[in-house]
């Protein structure tokens, strides 16, 4: 082995650079080169003691041994261009001439020599070339062919010394070609063993990565049926990857997405063409009688690369990557809902200014105008019209105040600070006390107000302050949207471990697409097609704030042209009930909001 470690050395130094990136090509310059510079160096070296046997050499010894150079330089040949098909032919070539010239000067197609014309397509055979095996056929058979036919028409020189011993020369030359055919076979052999053990590795490679990657592998004929599957498919669909062959991945396709996964794989297929496409399959849970849920994959797909002699392109099969990507899709939701959240904060800020300049300019105006008429002592105004205008600057002043104050409520309830103070009291006496104090109102606007509170409903713990105003809120809201002839009914009972309020009219309603809106801050029903009554909007969402304070619920029904009801139930002790935590009720706006953006997402889809 020290021996010929050297020399395996030098034979691989010989191989040209562009061979040397693939294994199997290598070996198969090493095949060549190896035999070739062996085997004339070692009957180069022989020469001297096939003389001192043989004595004298004759002129066509001479040249066999002189010959010999030839495959030390097609060797080289190769060495320095890398032209392996070129190389053999050329060996062909000189073997050929070489069998040939002592064919002819020994007896022609009979000679000894004539024999080794069946070596040179066999050892063309390594080339692993059609083109080279028929090409050295060709020669060796124009070689025989020219040999038989000299020798018919006895254009053949007088016999040399070699041809006087034909017996013992033809044993020879059968010996040395079935040596040399051995030989060749051998190569043969040892290529096919490096050709299989190469393909072995480099499957093994690719089974070691379809087993480790995350990414699933298949393959797909024309139609789109699975050939193979990688390993990795299983806990991405959670099946076996014997489900999936044939049409079994398709099945699990989301019916809605399956013309773009047939498209996909069909482009690729027919136009050659890299598709990229996204689409929804099927995961089974591992739960029997469970249909499992959709997970959204990515599937890059390409034209698997067919072999030169493969009938017609149509045939084509598809190689397809799929990955999971319902984590970027889930991603990509939560960026067009804080989008849509951004966008809704943006129309809310346009609604607040738009709103505030008029609920804050007309009072400020009207306290402005009429305090420069009261202080302007060239008008002669008398008792009763002074009285009058204080009594507007009073009331703008209230309005002005009122609006502040829900301002400053409404952010105290949205940042978590706004605290309530539970007192017992008893609902009935607010209930009447309120409608009595909105009475004058209603008698304004024509509306009739009713009571009906339940004889069980007694004392209850709240913070008496937060539902007189939520009660003030609803019951205004009902008469400033009740026309004339209306009426607004006002009742309370027990439910369970909560008492409810509700607060009915009969006035023009609430559109269904407006519903889930109601309670957002500067928001009014009807507001973009109608305006016929002013507010800022705060007042529902101030009694929704008020109601979560008390860990309460508000309830909204209603119909355009029919009514709405307002009902809220809040706890009999709000201080028995849970404890409101400011940092879950500033999230839990922020769920309800992002809820109400994400409903006007799928609208808009």
């Amino acid at each position: 082995m020290s021996f010929l470690t050297p020399v395996r050395n030098y034979v691989d130094a010989l191989v040209h650079p562009a061979a040397q990136h693939d294994a199997l090509t290598a070996a198969r310059h090493r095949a060549f080169i190896a035999p070739r510079l062996l085997g004339s160096f070692a009957a180069l070296a022989c020469f001297p003691i096939y003389i001192v046997f043989r004595g004298v050499p004759s002129a066509l010894e001479v040249g066999v041994f002189a010959w010999l150079a030839a495959p030390i330089l097609i060797a080289y040949f190769l060495s320095r261009t890398g032209r392996y098909e070129s190389a053999h032919v050329l060996s062909s070539l000189s073997l050929t001439g070489l069998v040939g010239v002592v064919a002819w000067y020994s007896g022609g197609i009979g000679s000894f020599a004539a024999i080794w014309l069946v070596v040179v397509p066999l050892e063309a055979a390594l080339s692993a070339s059609r083109r080279v095996v028929a090409l050295a056929s060709t020669i060796a058979l124009a070689a025989a062919g020219l040999l038989l036919i000299v020798s018919d028409i006895g254009l053949l020189p007088p016999a040399t010394t070699l041809a006087n011993e034909h017996g013992t020369l033809a044993a020879l030359g059968i010996v040395s070609a079935a040596l040399y055919a051995t030989g060749l076979a051998l190569g043969a052999e040892s290529l096919a063993r490096t050709s299989f053990w190469l393909l072995y590795a480099e499957e093994d490679r690719y089974r070691l990565l379809a087993r480790n990657m995350t990414d699933v592998i298949t393959r797909h004929a024309r139609d789109g049926a699975v050939l193979f599957v990688s390993p990795a498919a299983e806990p991405l669909f959670g099946v076996r990857t014997s489900e999936l062959a044939g049409h079994g991945l398709f099945d699990r396709v989301h019916v809605a997405d399956r013309p773009a996964y047939l498209t996909a794989l069909a482009d690729a297929a027919v136009l050659g063409e890299t598709r990229t496409v996204e689409f929804r399959i099927r995961r089974d849970d591992g739960m029997k009688g469970h249909a499992g849920h959709f997970i959204w994959v990515e599937m890059r797909c390409r034209p698997l690369d067919c072999a030169a002699d493969t009938p017609n392109a149509d045939g084509r099969e598809v190689v397809a990557v799929l990955r999971d990507i319902s984590e970027r899709k889930a991603q990509e939701s939560a960026i067009a809902l804080a989008r849509a959240e951004s966008e809704r904060a943006n129309a809310a800020k346009s609604r607040f200014l738009a709103t505030m300049s008029h609920e804050l300019r007309t009072p400020l105006n009207a306290i402005i105008g009429f305090s420069d008429m009261l202080g302007n002592d060239s008008l002669q105004l008398n008792a009763a019209r002074k009285h009058e205008y204080a009594k507007l600057i009073n009331e703008s002043g209230r309005h002005l105040l009122s609006v502040v104050n829900g301002i400053l409520d409404m952010s105290k309830m949205d940042t978590g600070n706004f605290e309530i103070t539970p007192e017992p009291f008893i609902p009935a006496q607010l209930i009447v006390s309120c409608c009595d104090l909105l009475a004058l109102k209603a008698h304004d606007a024509g509306v009739e107000i009713k009571t009906q509170v339940s004889a069980d409903l007694s004392e209850v713990v709240a913070d008496r302050r937060a539902f007189n105003q939520i009660l003030i809120n609803l019951i205004s809201n009902a008469i400033k949207f009740t026309p004339r002839g209306g009426r607004v009914t006002v009742s309370a009972h027990c439910d369970g471990p909560k008492f409810a309020v509700a607060v009915e009219d009969t006035g023009v309603g609430i559109g269904a697409d407006d519903l889930p809106r109601l309670g957002e801050a500067f928001f009014q029903a009807r507001a973009s097609y109608d305006r016929r009554h002013d507010g800022s909007g705060l007042g529902l969402s101030i009694v929704k704030g008020l109601v979560r304070l008390h860990g309460g619920d508000l309830d909204i029904q209603s119909r355009l042209g029919e009514g709405t009801r307002v009902t809220v139930r809040l706890p009999m002790d709000c201080e028995a009930g849970r404890p409101v935590d400011p940092i879950n009720l500033v999230t839990e706006r922020a769920n309800e909001l992002a809820a109400v953006a994400n409903l006007r997402i799928k609208k808009s889809a």
